[in-house]
């Protein structure tokens, strides 16, 4: 005997042995004949042969529904290890196939020639033609379904009545194999299915018009949704076997289950819109003084109205209006301080003045007495006297003069302190409207809002049972860059990385920097060998695009780890294992990608 090495030659000799030895394909006599032509022995087996019996599965053919259906019973046999089920199974399979092949299909060849000759009352040659045509398209690959339906037409050409094949479905085929007797009646239990076959093509035309029409309409922003619906309205209108009606229900409860998911995050919109805009309205009644506090939150509406709506944008608005939001309130608090401030300081300047006004009112009231006195004076002890009184009033008004200068110069410095203050705080609210979330060396994500992404990336992978992979990159050489060419050329470096990665990675991709030189990616409904290659052609655009410093191009590689994200994941336990992938690229020789397995 030949030697036959792998599991699939030794199941298949194993077949053609019990076929020629006309053995039943029982379990125990499989197993026999299985050792002996493996070589080797019976008390080897295990208890339940798993091996050899899934080899016999993987062999066979899937090309029928019946060969299908038994593919599928086997392997649920072998998941229960049951060799009963197995055994019943494969025994009935080959009964049923011995009685197909046993049917007589000579004679009723010959019958349908002989009948397809003869003339009958009220059947054309051009009615039989239509009525096998119509047959032999809607009738599958089972050779006892179309042994049935030509026996059923043959009979209904020999009693010489019109032949209602066209209008039969499969379900109909048995009773009129079963029944010969009740023929004369069949006319009578066909007006049914007639009519049903007269409204068929109504019925696909109306789910036809409804998919191109109503449905299409609704999901016009989803190209590829609503070019799925116009194929399913072809297909609908050009259903006219049961194979294919069967095969259009399958593809519209698939559309079917898109349309859910479609109609979950457009929910998730609305509310998302309808939150975003609640707090925009709420921090109206925060805003003080200058409106150009609102062209950070403006331009952010702006932005996501300008371009099709995305959770993901809406979210990421939402978090930077709230930290607006935090940062205008304490504006508004150091403000009303500075206004109460600059209100206490008037109030006293004014008191000043008018306390000077008073001063200066006496002096020239003081004065013009003194003038007086000193045209009336007689001799010159007179005037010593008027004298001492106007030096001693030009000395009150000077003080009070160099008093208020005093208080007004202290008074100014403190308006001056007040208006840096205001200054520096409105300074933090524009930074506040354009880099919430952000790093503000890279413009990427900072690590709040990697984990606020992370959180809903992850919830939005788990309603949809999609995969989302995380990558870790980590700058190659980075401290000898720093070191050689200085700390403002590193960070120019970290800049050059994360703008060359925002322009490679898709929108719904998500960069943040993790810290130092180390940067998080997000992807969303890729798996991991889509993500790793994702991450190589990175690293080839990050070889195209070189850094420049002082006019010198200057190669900058990464490192990284890749890891999709598992059911029982937390942030910490993903990134952990990205980091160990990343690491094991370090040490395979740098500017690598490994995905942790």
């Amino acid at each position: 005997m030949p030697s036959f090495n792998t599991p699939n030659e030794i199941a298949r000799e194993t077949f053609r042995l019990l076929a020629t030895r006309r053995i039943a394909p029982s379990p125990e006599n499989y197993q026999t004949v299985y050792h002996e032509v493996a070589g080797t022995s019976a008390a080897d087996a295990d208890a339940f042969a798993e091996a050899p019996l899934k080899a016999i599965l993987q062999s066979m053919p899937r090309a029928t529904p019946g060969q299908m259906r038994l593919a599928r019973e086997l392997e649920q046999s072998i998941k229960d290890e049951n060799l009963e089920s197995y055994r019943n199974t494969l025994t009935r399979f080959i009964e049923e196939q011995s009685a197909v092949e046993s049917l007589p299909w000579g004679e009723l060849i010959s019958n349908l020639l002989r009948e397809w000759d003869t003339n009958h009352a009220g059947t054309t040659t051009g009615k039989k033609r239509e009525a096998l045509e119509h047959l032999f398209s809607s009738t599958g690959s089972n050779a006892e379904t179309l042994y049935n339906r030509l026996q059923s037409l043959v009979r209904s050409w020999s009693q010489g009545g019109v032949s209602e094949e066209t209008d039969l479905v499969e379900g109909d085929i048995p009773a009129l194999a079963t029944e010969p007797d009740t023929a004369p009646e069949k006319s009578t239990s066909a007006k049914p299915a007639s009519r049903a076959s007269e409204l068929l093509p109504q019925l696909r035309d109306l789910l036809a018009f409804a998919l191109e029409n109503a449905v299409a309409a609704q999901i016009a922003e989803d190209p590829e949704l609503a070019s799925q619906a116009k194929e399913l309205a072809a297909t609908a209108r050009k259903a006219n076997s049961m194979q294919a009606i069967d095969e259009l229900l399958t593809e519209l409860k698939r559309f079917a289950f898109r349309l859910e998911l479609l109609a979950d995050d457009r929910t998730e919109l609305r509310q998302g819109l309808l939150h975003l805009l609640q707090l925009v309205i709420e921090n109206i009644s925060e805003l003080v003084i200058d409106d150009k506090w609102l062209n950070g939150q403006i331009a952010v509406l702006r932005d996501i109205v300008s371009h099709p709506l995305s959770l993901r944008s809406i979210d990421d608005a939402e978090r930077r209006i709230k930290e607006v939001v935090y940062k205008q309130g304490q504006l508004k608090r150091s403000l009303v301080e500075a206004q109460e401030a600059l209100k206490t300081m008037l109030a006293g300047f004014v008191d000043h003045l008018a306390n000077f006004s008073d001063s200066t009112s006496d002096y020239h009231d003081k004065i013009e007495v003194c003038a007086q006195k000193i045209s009336a004076a007689k001799d010159i002890n007179e005037l010593a006297d008027v004298v001492q009184d106007v030096m001693k009033e030009t000395r009150i008004i000077q003080f009070n003069a160099q008093r208020s200068r005093d208080e007004l110069q202290t008074t100014r410095k403190r308006v001056e302190e007040t208006e840096q203050r205001i200054s520096e705080l409105q300074g933090e609210l524009d930074k506040a409207s354009t880099l919430v979330r952000h790093d503000q060396l890279t413009g990427a994500l900072n690590r709040r809002g990697l984990e606020e992404a992370f959180e809903k990336e992850t919830a939005r992978a788990n309603r949809r049972k999609t995969p989302l992979c995380v990558a870790l990159l980590d700058i190659d050489n980075f401290k000898k860059l720093n070191d050689s060419l200085g700390h403002d050329a590193g960070d120019a470096a970290l800049i050059h990385l994360a703008t060359v990665t925002r322009e490679t990675m898709r929108p719904q991709d998500t960069v943040a920097r993790f810290g130092g030189e180390e940067f998080i990616i997000l992807l969303p409904d890729t798996p991991i060998e889509d993500a790793k290659k994702a991450v190589v052609r990175l690293q080839r655009e990050l070889t195209k695009k070189f850094f420049l410093h002082n006019n010198e191009k200057q190669l900058i590689t990464f490192s990284a780890g890749v890891t999709q994200i598992r059911p029982d994941d937390t942030q910490p336990s993903v990134i952990k294992r990205a980091d160990e992938s990343m690491y094991a690229a370090k040490k395979s020789g740098k500017n690598r990608v490994v995905s942790a397995p």
